[in-house]
């Protein structure tokens, strides 16, 4: 961890970014010093050495080369079940919504109210991309939660929940309605403030381009609510304290995501990338904070996202991501950053923004790509851990492509679907894998 505490403590440049083109395969020497690192997957019992290095840590973040990767949901699902069963670890948090996906983590609890299956709860999810969380791998990871939480005692249950920025309309209806049940005095105080939103129709494009266009902006009511639910606090606490702890989360959502769509139509910098980063990081810290001082934690979202953005393309457009602020934060050996990668296979996406899913092929992997390397290996999947010795390899060391795909994908494009990359820096170990799948969307 000496090199790579030495490096972080300032900000990679990645030179023009762009990796070479002209050779198609990397050096024998290379190869083989791969082959020679690499441990082989095939199941559970082969992570052993994973687990075992990133069980200590405080937060382990597993990325997705795509949000639509059969493979890349069963085996954070696998490692997840290992690291909550054998090391102790207290939540998942994923990139999804946390209203619509708090109603799983009722379901996994056993809470009152709760749904009567992880398939009644996925089925009902109505923002598009469905098929993110509304899959089959989802739902078997969920009944696993719900199987292994019953065994213990309420305070000691293990969490799933949402921590991204979306679906804002929502989480302001909850916090209406959970005040209206509990509190009718705060309710008319916080409506009055939440009715600066109401002229946009529930439409938040519509609202960051009218205050671009010189309207004016919500800002301060919305943070008013939180300060309102935050200075208020002793009103709630005859609740349970996770009832309180969704009311003020709701009311997070509802101020970031004002912050994200706006600075999105009136800012062309990475402000409203930095914004939701920050968000999904605050979401983290505070489930941190919630489950107690030794509480430990596990992120799922897409490699952009937790593999360190200094060690990428993206430092040079000055976008964050929550690996690189948990690193940050916590410090890299409370860290562990888990990137997944595969050589071709098929996925599920749409073509456009709110269009059908598809199940797309994704074509073999650029040249002089992190995944054209690793096939090189002629190994069906393996995983790597990066310590010094990796870091200080100079070929290994040098900008390769790292394939990301997200919700949006055409494989006629495939070729700027890379995010130029020091791999062995920008994450703590890899998985890959040379042909994956599609997940398997729930039939509705």
């Amino acid at each position: 961890m000496k090199t790579l505490a030495f490096l972080l403590t300032g900000i990679l440049t990645l030179g023009s970014c762009v990796f070479g083109e002209s050779k198609e395969e990397a050096g024998n020497d290379l190869v083989s010093y791969i082959q020679s690192r690499a441990n082989i997957l095939e199941n559970a019992g082969d992570l052993d050495v994973l687990i075992s290095d990133a069980g200590e840590r405080t937060l382990v973040l597993m990325g997705e080369a795509s949000h639509g990767t059969r493979e890349y949901y069963a085996w954070r699902d696998t490692i997840s079940r290992r690291l909550i069963a054998e090391q102790g670890y207290n939540f998942i948090a994923v990139e999804g919504d946390w209203a619509s996906l708090y109603e799983l983590n009722r379901y996994v609890k056993d809470m009152p109210g709760a749904a009567g299956s992880a398939r009644e709860v996925l089925k009902g999810l109505g923002r598009w991309p469905l098929w993110m969380w509304g899959n089959e791998e989802v739902v078997a990871l969920a009944e696993w939660l719900r199987t292994y939480n019953d065994r213990l005692p309420d305070g000691e249950k293990v969490g799933f929940y949402g921590k991204d920025v979306y679906d804002e309309w929502n989480s302001l209806d909850q916090v209406l309605a959970f005040l209206a049940e509990h509190d009718e005095e705060l309710y008319d105080r916080v409506k009055n403030l939440y009715d600066c939103l109401k002229p946009y129709g529930r439409d938040s494009w519509q609202y960051a381009r009218d205050v671009a266009r010189g309207a004016a902006d919500c800002v301060l009511p919305l943070e008013a609510v939180v300060d309102l639910i935050r200075d208020e606090a002793d009103r709630f606490r005859h609740l349970y304290a996770s009832d309180y702890f969704y009311l003020k989360q709701n009311a997070l959502v509802v101020k970031h995501a004002e912050k994200f769509y706006r600075k999105s139509v009136t800012r062309q910098d990475a402000s409203s990338w930095n914004s939701r980063v920050n968000y999904m990081n605050l979401t983290v810290n505070r489930l941190l904070e919630f489950y107690g001082p030794d509480a430990k934690g596990i992120v799922w979202a897409h490699n952009t996202h937790i593999g360190d953005a200094r060690f990428t393309e993206m430092s040079q457009r000055r976008q964050e991501n929550i690996g690189q602020l948990a690193r940050v934060e916590h410090g890299p050996e409370n860290v562990f950053l888990i990137g997944f990668a595969t050589y071709e296979g098929t996925v599920k996406a749409g073509a456009a923004w709110g269009e059908r899913m598809e199940r797309m092929q994704v074509p073999a992997a650029r040249p002089n790509s992190i995944e054209a390397l690793f096939r090189q290996t002629n190994l069906e999947s393996f995983f790597l851990l990066f310590d010094d010795t990796d870091r200080t390899h100079e070929e290994f060391m040098e900008v390769r492509g790292n394939r990301a795909i997200g919700v949006v994908y055409n494989p006629r494009h495939d070729q700027h679907q890379y995010v130029a990359t020091i791999v062995p820096l920008r994450y703590d170990a890899v998985l890959f894998f040379k042909e994956t799948e599609a997940l398997t969307p729930i039939v509705r």
